[in-house]
Protein backbone atom coordinates (compact mmCIF):
# COMPACT_ATOMS: atom_id res chain seq x y z
CA UNK A 1 0.00 0.00 0.00
CA UNK A 2 2.93 2.60 0.81
CA UNK A 3 4.30 2.13 -2.64
CA UNK A 4 0.45 3.12 -4.23
CA UNK A 5 0.97 6.14 -2.06
CA UNK A 6 4.24 6.76 -3.14
CA UNK A 7 3.75 6.93 -6.66
CA UNK A 8 -0.18 9.04 -5.97
CA UNK A 9 2.08 11.53 -4.36
CA UNK A 10 4.98 11.54 -6.76
CA UNK A 11 2.24 12.06 -9.55
CA UNK A 12 0.90 15.10 -7.17
CA UNK A 13 4.03 17.04 -6.76
CA UNK A 14 4.86 16.33 -10.72
CA UNK A 15 1.32 17.48 -12.27
CA UNK A 16 0.37 20.33 -9.77
CA UNK A 17 3.40 22.33 -10.51
CA UNK A 18 2.55 22.43 -14.45
CA UNK A 19 -1.30 22.72 -13.91
CA UNK A 20 -1.52 25.76 -11.52
CA UNK A 21 0.81 27.88 -13.34
CA UNK A 22 -1.95 27.06 -16.58
CA UNK A 23 -5.33 27.19 -14.13
CA UNK A 24 -4.05 30.63 -12.84
CA UNK A 25 -3.28 32.61 -16.05
CA UNK A 26 -6.51 33.62 -16.64
CA UNK A 27 -6.89 34.87 -13.69
CA UNK A 28 -3.58 37.00 -13.23
CA UNK A 29 -3.30 40.44 -15.30
CA UNK A 30 0.54 40.96 -15.98
CA UNK A 31 1.70 44.44 -16.75
CA UNK A 32 2.35 45.26 -20.42
CA UNK A 33 5.90 45.80 -20.19
CA UNK A 34 6.63 42.44 -18.84
CA UNK A 35 4.06 41.07 -21.51
CA UNK A 36 6.62 42.82 -24.34
CA UNK A 37 9.52 41.25 -22.46
CA UNK A 38 8.53 37.85 -22.13
CA UNK A 39 8.07 38.07 -25.64
CA UNK A 40 12.34 37.88 -26.38
CA UNK A 41 12.67 35.08 -24.05
CA UNK A 42 12.07 32.42 -26.83
CA UNK A 43 14.30 34.47 -29.06
CA UNK A 44 17.02 34.89 -26.35
CA UNK A 45 16.96 31.11 -25.22
CA UNK A 46 17.34 29.92 -29.18
CA UNK A 47 20.21 32.45 -29.50
CA UNK A 48 22.01 31.21 -26.96
CA UNK A 49 21.83 27.60 -27.90
CA UNK A 50 23.04 27.90 -31.14
CA UNK A 51 25.44 30.86 -30.04
CA UNK A 52 26.67 28.01 -27.58
CA UNK A 53 26.67 25.35 -30.19
CA UNK A 54 28.33 27.62 -32.99
CA UNK A 55 31.00 28.93 -31.27
CA UNK A 56 32.28 26.41 -28.39
CA UNK A 57 34.76 23.69 -29.15
CA UNK A 58 36.05 21.49 -26.69
CA UNK A 59 35.04 23.65 -24.05
CA UNK A 60 36.83 26.64 -25.34
CA UNK A 61 35.63 29.80 -27.97
CA UNK A 62 36.37 28.35 -31.35
CA UNK A 63 36.30 31.42 -34.22
CA UNK A 64 38.96 30.20 -36.25
CA UNK A 65 38.52 29.56 -39.92
CA UNK A 66 37.68 25.85 -39.09
CA UNK A 67 35.11 25.88 -37.21
CA UNK A 68 32.75 24.46 -40.11
CA UNK A 69 29.34 25.14 -37.36
CA UNK A 70 30.14 28.95 -36.86
CA UNK A 71 30.34 29.47 -40.40
CA UNK A 72 27.33 27.75 -41.81
CA UNK A 73 25.52 29.58 -38.74
CA UNK A 74 26.70 32.81 -40.26
CA UNK A 75 25.82 31.61 -43.59
CA UNK A 76 21.62 30.70 -42.66
CA UNK A 77 21.72 33.79 -40.40
CA UNK A 78 22.47 36.02 -43.44
CA UNK A 79 19.74 33.89 -45.53
CA UNK A 80 17.29 34.14 -43.41
CA UNK A 81 17.68 38.28 -42.89
CA UNK A 82 17.58 37.98 -47.22
CA UNK A 83 14.58 35.65 -47.49
CA UNK A 84 13.46 35.70 -44.37
CA UNK A 85 12.18 32.23 -44.95
CA UNK A 86 12.77 29.23 -42.43
CA UNK A 87 12.85 26.17 -45.08
CA UNK A 88 15.59 27.83 -47.00
CA UNK A 89 17.40 29.62 -43.84
CA UNK A 90 17.73 25.39 -42.57
CA UNK A 91 18.18 23.81 -45.88
CA UNK A 92 21.23 26.94 -46.79
CA UNK A 93 22.62 25.97 -43.43
CA UNK A 94 22.79 22.28 -43.71
CA UNK A 95 24.12 22.67 -47.35
CA UNK A 96 26.95 24.78 -46.54
CA UNK A 97 27.93 22.54 -43.68
CA UNK A 98 28.01 19.53 -45.97
CA UNK A 99 30.07 21.21 -48.39
CA UNK A 100 33.03 22.57 -45.72
CA UNK A 101 32.53 19.47 -44.04
CA UNK A 102 33.49 17.19 -47.34
CA UNK A 103 35.31 19.60 -49.32
CA UNK A 104 37.73 21.39 -46.65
Amino acid sequence: MNEWLLIALMALVTYLPRYLPLALADKVKLPPVLVQGLDFVPIAVLTAIIAQTALIRDGTLDISPGNYHAIAALAAFVVALVTRQLFITVVAGLACFAVLRVFF
